[in-house]
């Protein structure tokens, strides 16, 4: 009797996947791949990105412009969790210990093959800040030793930085920045100029996310390699946006998150730490072994969503279907399509390059002497373009991120609003 129920569980809960993935299929009718490049914007690569569009449940009453704070999740992905969810809560002990726990290899393996790494350097959690603090507090360093950072990093990194000052004694050394820049030579000199022998570390922002700046990490970090320090790459805004692999930063330590542009479920996100550092670095929740090679010793989060983790590869299939390069592309296209037809409007002020080699999907506008709040509330409250009000550092603005769903008309009523604030 126990194992024919077995058999029936399983058997069900191979059907259920086999009809999660027939909607996969559902959601793209017809999808054919766009006959020129999308740069081009040809009625062909519209139709294509129109039935992409069809994939998200995006509102038909809100534009939402801010996909660099969270992107929404593709239907499948949202069918794919309420799938998980109801198994789990039949007996949540026996599916999420017996069944889904081991059903994160294959999810670790398809999203290391995405940033080009052993799945065997790839660890599953729930957002950047615990992937970049797991790094932060479990590198050994001790006091003297120096950290290289930006005043344009994002603050959870910051303050663990500082919180590692104020218990360790380590020294903070501050890059400063003239944003935005293209110019290569002056980005990766800030960083080298303040490398002395003591530096131990060196943290890049990969995409700055306030104004979407990207930072030439390849050549920060071959450059803090020959001074002999470590670099820790931020990629919350640049993975599944800028089409790389992570060898190509050249860095030793990496953390994102995957619901911002994989468009994953809410809290999930990964780390990866070169081979040879693993048992070096300590993880940041109790393990039996926190000395071990294991890249798993950071997944020891006690009980945790297994739901959110299983349905990441529901997205990860819609991005590998669009393709990382076409993707990059058209997120650099939306960008640049609002950009440039607001260019001339009187008093606006850019703190983002048009440049497709130091920006993508992110872009960032003000007015001199207006209050960026006083801009997005009225987007919204007039118009319902959702955005955000940046002012950090030197940098005082609105953020503007389109994502593949975001539609040429949608851009044009953010247009038609800019031009209204006009000076």
């Amino acid at each position: 009797m126990s194992d024919r129920r077995s058999f029936i569980r399983q058997s069900a809960a191979l059907l259920g996947t086999f009809a999660l993935h027939q909607n996969i299929a559902a959601a793209f009718p017809g999808i054919q791949s766009p006959s020129s490049s999308v740069l081009t914007q040809t009625a062909d690569d519209d139709d294509f990105w129109r039935q992409v569009r069809l994939a998200f449940a995006a509102s038909p009453n809100i534009i939402n412009l801010n996909n660099g704070g969270v992107s929404p999740t593709p239907r499948a992905t949202m069918d794919a969790l309420d799938y998980y969810n109801r198994m789990c809560s039949e007996a949540p002990s026996y599916y999420m210990w017996r069944t889904l726990d081991q059903d994160r290899e294959p999810l670790r393996e398809n999203l290391a093959a995405l940033a080009g790494v052993s799945s065997d350097e790839i660890a599953i959690n729930r957002n950047s800040t615990e992937a970049l603090n797991s790094i932060i507090f479990g590198l050994n360093l001790k006091a003297g030793d120096e950290v290289v950072l930006s005043k344009y990093d994002y603050p959870n990194m910051i303050n663990a930085w500082k919180q590692r000052e104020k218990r360790d004694g380590i020294k903070l050394v501050w890059v400063d920045l003239n944003l935005p820049s293209t110019d290569e030579e002056y980005l990766t000199n800030a960083y080298k100029s303040k490398f002395t022998s003591k530096t131990r570390i060196v943290h890049i922002t990969h995409i700055i996310n306030w104004n979407g700046q990207v930072l030439p990490a390849r050549s920060i970090s071959d450059a803090a390699h020959k001074q002999g320090a470590e670099v820790l790459v931020d990629a919350a805004h640049s993975f599944a946006v800028l089409d790389y692999k992570i060898p190509d930063l050249g860095c030793d330590y990496w953390g994102t998150s995957l619901h911002k542009f994989l468009c994953a479920p809410y809290g999930s996100g990964m780390m990866w730490v070169r081979k040879e550092k693993i048992a070096g670095l300590w993880p940041l929740l109790s393990s039996p072994e926190p000395d071990s090679p294991d890249i798993r010793k950071f997944e020891n989060l006690g009980t945790r969503s297994f739901p959110i983790e299983m349905a990441i590869g529901y997205s990860l299939d819609l991005h590998n279907m669009i393709g990382s390069k076409r993707k990059q592309e058209r997120l650099h296209f939306l960008k640049n399509y609002w950009m440039s037809r607001v260019q001339d409007v009187p008093g606006i002020k850019f703190y983002t390059s048009p440049d497709p080699k130091w920006s993508c999907a992110i872009g960032n506008f003000g007015f001199e002497g207006k209050k960026p709040v006083e801009i997005a509330d009225t987007f919204f409250n007039k118009h319902k373009i959702h955005t955000v009000a940046i002012e950090w550092e030197k940098i005082s603005g609105v953020r503007v991120t389109p994502n593949v769903y975001t539609t040429t008309e949608e851009l044009d009523k953010l247009v038609k609003a800019v031009k209204g604030w006009g000076v």
